[in-house]
């Protein structure tokens, strides 16, 4: 099984800006520090805040952010959300259409990927996009992808 590059934009999004929670974030600033497409990334952004993933701002300080706290973003919802087709052979697909397989019903494949791909998608269920973006990893991929150290506030002056 593979994911698609969608998916794999929609993740990358939401884990760029789970690491840029301070401020709203533009499409090409992601697009750059992914090195992807930005216009791949409009359409991903796009179906993200449909989802109710992200919140999208238009205009001056416009830009994405989190719709949600990273910990109630699961991340098997978002590749549900993601993925058009998750058949991983024609017999999970309807025979009307005229892809299905002439086995259907007659083999153990079908609840065999079947059970494989629901032991799939618990795990991500299992996960969230705070487990994505906490831990020692977390500075290492904030600077991979060009992201400093959040802006500290100023320190108070001293009286006197």
């Amino acid at each position: 099984m593979r994911l698609t590059l969608y998916t794999d934009y929609a993740l990358r999004t939401l884990i760029y800006l789970g690491l840029r929670p301070e401020r709203r974030v533009a499409i090409r600033e992601i697009a750059v520090a992914h090195r992807i497409s930005e216009n791949h990334l409009v359409k991903v952004v796009h179906h993200l805040g449909r989802g109710g993933f992200i919140e999208t701002t238009r205009g001056r300080g416009g830009g994405l952010r989190l719709a949600r706290a990273p910990e109630e973003i699961r991340i098997g919802a978002v590749v549900r959300f993601t993925e058009e087709d998750m058949a991983l052979v024609a017999c999970f697909q309807d025979s009307a259409e005229g892809a299905g397989c002439p086995l259907t019903n007659a083999c153990r494949l079908q609840s065999l990927l079947g059970e494989a791909l629901s032991a799939f998608l618990a795990v991500l269920d299992g996960q969230t996009l705070r487990d994505l973006l906490d831990g020692p990893n977390r500075p290492v991929m904030a600077a991979r992808l060009g992201i400093g150290a959040p802006e500290a506030a100023p320190a108070p002056v001293p009286a006197g």
